[in-house]
Formats: C-alpha cells, structure tokens, sequence
C-alpha cells in the first residue's frame, strides 16, 4: 500500500496478469506467484490481477480474495497494486474490494456492473455507494463495454471524479477513441486514465494518459514497459516501433476468446502448470493453435 496515498504514481505499464488453473481446474498459485515475479523482473511499472484476462466471473470470491493475498504478497510494495475487485453484485464487490485494501491494494479497479445494463444515474449510484464504503482507497472505474453491455459515459465519470476524490481514475476498454479524449476533456488531466485496448495503448500517452492495463505484457512485458519509457524520455521512434512491433502479439490474444490463447503460449513455454481455461471458455482449437504459432513467430523477436 506504499503507493495507496499518491495514486498518480501508478503510470506506465501495468500488467493485467492470468489466473493460473490446474489440470484440473483448481486455483494454481504458485504459478501465480511465478508470473507475477516474471513481470517484476521484466520491469513492469504496476501488477494487475482479477480483470478480463484474470477469468473473474468463473471463480469464487473466495479464489478471487485468496489470488488478491497472494499477488500482494509477491508485489511486496515494489510497484503499484491495483487488483480488480468488482463483480456483478454489490455485496460481492464490496467484500473482494475490502478484502484487496486489507490485503495493502494501492487501488481498486471496479468493473462496471455487467448484465444489468444500469442506466448513467444506476452507474453513478454503484461507483457513489462504493466510493463512501471506501473513502481511503484510490477507486479505477473499468469501463468495458464490450463485456458489460454499457457504456459509462464521460459526464458520468466527471460527475463521480467531481462528488468523490477517491475515485482518481478509469481504465478505458472501449475501441471509440473519442470516449478516451471525452472524459480528460471533462475531467481534467488530473484524472488518470489507462487504455485496455493494446493498440490504442501508445496514442493514449498522447492525449494525457497515464499508460496501459495491456494483456499482451503477459507476452512481451519489456517491451510493453519500454514502449512507454521510450515516449516518456522522447523517443517516439522507439516507441512506435515497439507499438508496432507487438502487432502480431496482440492478434495473437483474439485468435480465440482471451485468455484461451495467452494460456497456451505460456503453458508452452513452461510458465504455467496447464493452460485450463474455466467453462464456459474452451481451449484453444486445432486451428486456433496454428494460427497462435504463426502469430507467436512473426513477434517473436519481442517475447521475454
């Protein structure tokens, strides 16, 4: 929790790291713990764990505390924190997000609620009533359209950064870039704001963000935390190239439904114990498999 007081410290590139299962589909921490040294060692800037690409909604909220406990335990203050705590139901968020500021969270990253398709006054209400249950913990609001079926909109999110100073941010997973510059517009560029979509990442920086919650640094870490480097110090060759560079990666993750695809490169490469992926996920296809090694040699050159 070294960074919990001073949340514009979490910059750059934070990974969103997998859940690991056994063969068998139990919770695997110690290849948790594995993969998030990995990315420690690799130079990521902040560790994720519980978004998207960390199969929350096919766990427990037990599995979710108990991974929560132990990538808090590896990150050991050495960088930003910031779990995803949110689920469809109030009562489940607010444990897991209690249990991640027990834990020594430096944030919590709150999913918009999926399936409801709340209306902008039903959002304002969920992120308000979490806000006032946690008034010293940094809250990201996630916004993920594609997965949740709504959309939080740019004065929604003025609103909740105007009403409640602990919300300090919002990760924004939304292919329409103009949402991104709609809500620095409204909020101000003290507000913090990340991209989850891997190739929108790069122009963000441009616009005032503060770096990427990008799955593909499950592939290629250094070269997602040196392309954000690279801009900061000036080098915006450097920085395209590598944007342009993990191209292939970032196909890779939709060959088929993410994370199927990151599971099998790195159960392959000896990272995880098994690529299981939770029902109602399958594992990678015959074909999707070929199309995962094509992708896995043409970006070849920037896997760590």
């Amino acid at each position: 929790m070294k960074f919990r007081s001073d949340p514009t410290q979490i910059k750059g590139s934070v990974a969103p790291v997998i859940t690991p299962f056994t063969s068998d589909g139990a919770l695997d921490l110690p290849s948790l713990r594995g993969l998030v040294r990995r990315q420690l060692e690799a130079g990521s800037h902040g560790i994720s764990i519980g978004g998207s690409t960390g199969e929350p909604g096919a766990q427990s909220v037990a599995e979710r505390i108990e991974a929560i406990k132990a990538v808090a335990e590896e990150v050991a203050d050495a960088v930003p924190f910031l779990p995803g705590t949110g689920s469809a139901k109030l009562d489940e968020t607010v444990e897991i997000t209690a249990a991640a500021e027990a834990a020594g969270a430096d944030a919590a990253l709150i999913i918009t609620p999926y399936y409801a398709r709340p209306t902008q006054e039903g959002l304002y209400q969920w992120y308000a009533t979490i806000a006032r249950e946690f008034p010293d913990l940094p809250l990201i609001i996630y916004n993920v359209p594609s997965r949740t079926a709504v959309d939080i909109a740019p004065d929604t999110v003025n609103r909740l950064h105007r009403d409640f100073g602990n919300i300090v941010g919002i990760k924004e997973t939304t292919k329409d870039f103009e949402h991104f510059s709609r809500v620095l517009h409204k909020t101000g560029t003290g507000f913090l704001v990340w991209s989850g979509i891997e190739l929108l990442g790069l122009p963000l920086l441009a616009l005032g963000g503060r770096g990427f919650i990008s799955a593909v640094s499950n592939l290629a870490p250094a070269a997602v935390a040196r392309m954000y480097e690279a801009w900061e110090a000036g080098d915006h060759a450097t920085a395209r190239e590598l944007h342009y560079g993990l191209h292939p990666l970032v196909d890779l993750l939709f060959v088929e439904t993410n994370p199927a695809p990151l599971k099998y490169v790195l159960h392959h490469r000896g990272l995880i114990s098994s690529a299981h992926v939770r029902e109602p996920l399958t594992p990678l296809t015959p074909q999707g498999v070929l199309r995962v090694e094509e992708l896995l040699s043409e970006g070849s050159g920037l896997l760590v």
